[in-house]
């Protein structure tokens, strides 16, 4: 399922097929498309669309382009219309310095109108900005304060990007990501965390590619969907789980999954949530801010019994691996990971766990050896370079954590043929030590970002 958060469905390049527009975007996957007002007359369409079709919903607001034609009845119209059924989002509003066809200091007059509305009436807003990101960023930061909202077809670059991040603004990516010399916009998607990032037409413009040179339409979401997932090196059924999981988040769209999985998909993957216990609490640790990964909701109602896990693999042969993983420790269920691994192995699957090495400490014995030949690899966290950095960055449950780590990883090379030492990218951690406590242990090293999970 693919969410447009932005499209323009009221505007006169839809007249002579409109019905057919949203009939192509509902049959591609598009399940819900926000048409988007940018003058009195296209707030007005917006809403009267989404009364008309059940995809459909719509904001409201006036686009900085006609910030001139802003006056206080217009304030008045978009709080009436603000109540009509369907509308989920004031905009677009905010700043357009590239073409100014109304003067800055009327656009950012209007845009500060438009977040006012938008924060008595609990709204998402939606942000347009080009050109000036400076003002915009002002703006958000001394106007903004507890309203959420996307800067939609977003073309500032990494540093607006984590900049708005950190106000609690989503970012929204059009089919720009898709042009071949976008080398800006294709870095921005890269590098935004699952939990910020969006997705948009901003149909009738910005086709993407294949489809530049034609009338851009809410079933093309779908090739900017490739794209993202093509630079973030995962599925387009992950970026459409990610991104829809979002929209909904953010406009109260749709129904969110209300129970934690036991059994998710990312890649060709298949991941095993055992447990939310943990006997670390890591401070970058994404559990502690969402109940997401890629998508999937992990808050767990009840640990899963190896039944219910068996169950929920199917064939194991299906997927490159199965890894033991989700929002806690493993091994805190070691008897769970022999049973179901040993089922997994029996019908020709291979088993990865990703663990943060306290087995030994949890269960107060050696337990490697009874991995033996149910495990493929161990993904082992070792998140710091020395003893004292590992007690502050990872708060463990037991003393001398650290050093049970190392002797976790020196004895696992004894029983599991591939042992990796995972490290996040933490501004006080050390990379090269940690590369060479590696080394010195003989296993490999895998860096991995900060906000980049799953």
């Amino acid at each position: 399922m693919l969410i447009d958060t932005h499209c323009h469905l009221d505007m006169d390049a839809f007249d002579t097929d409109r019905e057919d527009v949203i009939k192509r975007a509902r049959a591609s996957g598009v399940e819900y498309m926000i048409t988007i007002g940018s003058d009195m007359k296209g707030s007005l369409g917006a809403v009267e669309l989404a009364g008309r079709y059940d995809s459909i919903f719509a904001s409201i607001g006036i686009h900085p382009h006609d910030a001139s034609s802003f006056n206080q009845g217009s304030v008045q119209a978009i709080k009436e219309l603000a109540q009509r059924p369907r509308v989920v989002a004031i905009g677009e509003t905010g700043l357009d310095y590239h073409y100014m066809h109304s003067p800055g200091d009327i656009q950012i007059q209007v845009f500060k109108q438009h977040i006012c509305i938008a924060r008595e009436l609990s709204l998402p807003l939606i942000v347009h900005s080009r050109d000036a990101a400076a003002d915009t960023l002002d703006i958000l930061r001394s106007e903004a304060k507890g309203t959420r909202g996307v800067l939609h077809c977003f073309s500032g670059d990494s540093d607006m990007a984590k900049k708005v991040m950190e106000m609690g603004f989503f970012i929204s990516i059009a089919g720009t990501v898709t042009f071949k010399n976008a080398k800006m916009i294709k870095e921005v998607a890269a590098i935004i965390p699952d939990e910020y990032l969006m997705l948009e037409t901003d149909a009738p413009y910005l086709s993407p590619e294949p489809m530049r040179g034609k009338r851009n339409e809410p079933s093309f979401v779908l090739h900017t969907a490739r794209a993202i997932a093509d630079i973030r090196g995962v599925t387009v059924e992950d970026i459409a789980r990610i991104t829809t999981v979002n929209a909904i988040r953010l406009f109260h769209i749709g129904e969110l999954p209300e129970q934690g999985e036991i059994a998710y998909k990312i890649r060709q993957s298949l991941y095993l949530n055992v447990t939310n216990r943990c006997t670390n609490r890591c401070g970058f640790c994404v559990r502690f801010h969402t109940d997401y990964v890629k998508g999937h909701n992990l808050r767990l109602g009840h640990e899963p019994a190896a039944e219910e896990l068996i169950h929920a693999i199917g064939n194991p042969c299906e997927y490159r691996e199965i890894v033991f993983c989700g929002y806690g420790e493993p091994f805190l269920r070691l008897d769970v990971i022999k049973e179901v691994a040993a089922w997994i192995k029996q019908n020709g699957g291979r088993v990865r766990i990703n663990t943060n090495g306290h087995g030994n400490m949890i269960h107060g014995r050696n337990i490697l050896p009874e991995l033996s030949g149910l495990v493929d690899s161990l993904s082992i966290s070792l998140d710091a370079d020395d003893r004292e950095k590992y007690e502050r960055i990872c708060a463990p449950s037991f003393k001398d954590a650290f050093e049970g780590v190392l002797d976790f990883i020196k004895e696992a090379k004894r029983y599991v043929p591939q042992i990796v030492v995972t490290v996040v990218d933490l501004p006080d951690v050390d990379i090269q030590k940690c590369r060479r406590i590696a080394d010195e242990l003989g296993v490999s090293l895998r860096v991995r970002h900060l906000d980049a999970v799953g």
